[in-house]
C-alpha cells in the first residue's frame, strides 16, 4: 500500500510553479502544484487525456478553452482531452493544487 503526507511534500519554488509528484503508474498521475503568487502553467492541451484541477489552498486563475473561472478552497475544474488548458496565481498568497491526469500522457 502506498500512502503519502501530502503537507510534507509540498515546496514552492521562487522560479517557476513547483510540480510535485505524489503518485504515478503507466495510466495516471497524481501531483501536487505548488504555485507562488504571479506564477503559472503555461495554456497547452494533451490529446487523449483528461486533467482534473483542485484547489487546497489558496485561490487560482484556471482558463479551459477560452473560459476562466476563479477557483477557492475545494473547488475543481475539468479539462477534458484536447482542451487547452492552464492555471495561473493572481493572488498575494501562496496556492496548493490537487492535479490528476488520466490516462498518463
Amino acid at each position: 500500500m502506498e500512502i503519502k503526507d501530502l503537507k510534507s511534500l509540498v515546496q514552492y519554488n521562487p522560479e517557476k510553479m513547483a510540480k510535485i509528484p505524489v503518485f504515478s503508474s503507466d495510466k495516471m498521475f497524481f501531483d501536487l502544484y505548488a504555485l507562488l503568487p504571479g506564477q503559472a502553467q503555461k495554456v497547452h492541451a494533451h490529446e487523449g487525456s483528461d486533467k482534473v484541477y483542485y484547489v487546497l489552498e489558496g485561490e487560482v486563475v484556471v482558463r479551459i478553452g477560452e473560459e476562466e473561472a476563479l477557483l477557492v478552497p475545494g473547488m475543481a475544474a475539468l479539462a477534458r482531452s484536447g482542451e487547452a488548458h492552464g492555471v495561473r496565481n493572481e493572488s498575494a498568497s501562496p496556492a496548493l493544487l490537487l492535479v490528476v491526469m488520466a490516462p498518463r500522457p
